[in-house]
């Protein structure tokens, strides 16, 4: 059984929907309170709420468009300060979460940044309580290696999203949650690469090795 890329497509921005209700909501929520408020310290609390509803939905658009869509043009290299900016917005936006950031070099390839965001974004919803999320890379001469941790109390994480990862879920049964693993299963695979994860109590890691060549 197969699926198609327009399938694949319509999860994707069911799912960018899916995460963007709740900043784009408050936005509309705090806008429908400021209008209604004449006490000034209540309209100035409306407006520092508005302020980081903003924010969060421009930090989280940025991401998406590089997570899933095609910022920066195909087959390009990529900055790596463009990614961390991306994850650490997205952990800081959690506000319970530390990032430790140990990327090699000063470019990924656009394939490796692509399943770097998606996994650390895995990483992020994994630590619903907080914790730390650990991310590494290094670009050797045949491959990227990449790494990525989350530890923290009660991981939360979907096994399904770990059949995903590892390729070994049926491309029918792929829905809005795993539609981002499913995707970065089939980057992975189209470089001859794959993925990894391990999950234990108090800890997920996931990893990949991208095979160079094809990116």
């Amino acid at each position: 059984m197969t699926q198609s890329s327009t399938d694949l497509a319509a999860l994707l921005c069911s799912r960018l929907c899916h995460d963007m209700l709740s900043p784009v909501g408050a936005l509309t929520n705090g806008l429908e309170l400021l209008s209604d408020e004449q006490d000034d310290d209540m309209r100035q609390r409306c407006f520092e709420l508005l302020q980081q509803s903003a924010k969060t939905s421009t930090d989280k658009l940025k991401f998406f468009r590089l997570a899933f869509g095609a910022a920066g043009g195909f087959g390009e290299d990529v900055s790596v300060s463009e990614p961390e900016s991306l994850i650490s917005a997205l952990a800081g936006n959690n506000g319970r979460i530390s990032l430790n950031w140990g990327v090699e070099g000063d470019t990924l390839p656009k394939r490796a940044v692509k399943v770097l965001l998606n996994l650390a974004s895995i990483a992020i919803e994994s630590l619903p309580r907080g914790g730390t999320l650990d991310i590494a890379a290094e670009r050797g001469a045949d491959a990227t290696e990449l790494v990525v941790r989350a530890a923290g109390a009660r991981i939360s994480f979907d096994p399904r999203v770990g059949e995903a990862l590892d390729g070994g879920l049926d491309p029918l049964d792929v829905s809005v949650r795993t539609a981002p693993a499913h995707m970065i299963a089939l980057l992975a695979a189209e470089c001859g690469g794959g993925l990894q994860h391990a999950l234990s109590s108090d800890a997920l890691v996931m990893g990949a090795v991208l095979p160079h060549g094809n990116d």
